[in-house]
């Protein structure tokens, strides 16, 4: 991929791909028109960290929530094309490209800036990456899930929430739910595959369990019905729950009512909010966060240095060398499940130190969501850390 290099493109420009190579960078004529002016009011910037701030501030503002979420989507686009890239590669077996997982994971702008705390997070993009990297790995698995299964074997595998939820994302009534979930739980209590089935490749009931589903629905319901139409029912809960599972990803820029040509970016509000500028130059500018920010970096230096010399290896091969835990198992010559357990310990000594000097220095009561804050820090750190080290 070729990086961008001044604000302008960073914050106006968009991956494009061909045959799922990256192709170059398209230029959103609106986006570009719109810093230019920020930066004609602000020549002297020309950091991204900055404006990256900047339009994250945008973002808490209703009014301009809408443009200042299209430049950060254009500034998160190398994040979520390497994260997209890695994470593709790792899931060899599966049908899905890195355009594929490019756009599941851009989709998750919207979590990626409710979850930012610029306080706890060292950068945007960083933190951008944790998000982008679970949100593919969570979907190419559940996708694989739901691609293997059946529509029976599907059906036998989903809750009963799930199923609701899938029904009512298709489009249906709350009156018209009950006679689904009614024939889906005369399904399941029905048909009863034999042991030696695989649970996700199950056929298709024969006629006469199709017959017991129908005549007990029909014990419980109002409306008769036959075992066709029960069985026709039960495939579009089934066609429900996929597209529910599985939804496809939509463009960020898309048409608004039934002229195409009128799209959301044509209808953005305009950005003229100068005292936003001052608010964030006197944050960065702030003396006792980047104290702060260099007092956690010596705790967990200290704390990497007293863990014992194979832990500092795992960590080393895990963030530096940018291994997996097969592949560090390999190096070490030790199972990959060891691995796995002495990472989690890596990272548990880590957070008690962080957690440790908050206490003692800031006076922090630890809660789970203060812990899980810091645990998404440390990780953030982790891989500045050991990237720092590498170059």
């Amino acid at each position: 991929m070729q990086p961008r290099q001044s604000v302008t493109e960073i914050f106006s420009t968009f991956v494009q791909f061909d045959a799922d190579r990256f192709s170059g960078w398209a230029t959103e004529s609106r986006l570009r028109r719109s810093i230019l002016s920020c930066l004609k009011h602000t020549p002297k910037e020309t950091s991204e960290s900055f404006w990256a701030l900047y339009w994250y501030k945008f973002w808490q503002v209703p009014e301009t929530q809408p443009l200042a979420k299209q430049h950060l989507t254009a500034y998160l686009q190398e994040p979520c094309y390497w994260i997209s890239q890695k994470t593709a590669a790792n899931f060899i077996s599966t049908q899905y490209r890195l355009s594929d997982c490019f756009q599941v994971a851009i989709a998750q702008v919207d979590r990626v800036l409710k979850g930012f705390d610029p306080s706890q997070s060292s950068t945007l993009k960083n933190y951008a990456s944790l998000i982008f990297g679970s949100a593919i790995r969570e979907t190419l698995r559940q996708r694989q899930e739901v691609d293997i299964c059946t529509d029976w074997g599907l059906l036998r595998k989903i809750s009963q929430k799930r199923l609701h939820e899938s029904l009512q994302n298709s489009g249906l009534s709350s009156t018209e739910i009950p006679a689904y979930i009614l024939a889906w739980n005369c399904f399941k209590t029905l048909y009863l595959p034999t042991k030696a089935a695989n649970s996700r490749q199950l056929s298709r009931p024969d006629d006469a369990t199709w017959d017991a589903i129908a005549k007990a629905y029909n014990s419980q319901s109002n409306q008769p019905t036959n075992p066709q139409d029960i069985e026709k029912c039960l495939l579009n809960a089934a066609k429900a729950a996929r597209k529910y599972l599985y939804p496809t990803p939509d463009s960020l820029n898309v048409s608004k009512g039934a002229d195409d040509s009128f799209e959301l970016l044509d209808n953005l509000p305009g950005t003229e909010q100068p005292s936003l500028i001052q608010e964030i130059i006197a944050q960065e500018e702030e003396q006792a966060r980047t104290s702060q920010q260099t007092e956690i970096y010596q705790v967990l230096v200290e704390a990497i240095a007293k863990l014992d010399t194979q832990l500092q290896q795992i960590l080393q091969l895990y963030y530096e060398q940018k291994l997996n835990q097969d592949g560090i198992a390999q190096e070490l010559d030790i199972k990959q499940y060891t691995v796995s357990r002495r990472l989690t310990k890596a990272k548990e000594t880590l957070l008690r130190s962080v957690a440790g000097w908050s206490q003692d220095k800031l006076h922090i009561s630890l809660t789970s969501d203060i812990l899980k804050a810091m645990s998404t820090l440390i990780e953030d750190w982790l891989q500045n850390y050991y990237n720092v080290s590498k170059a």
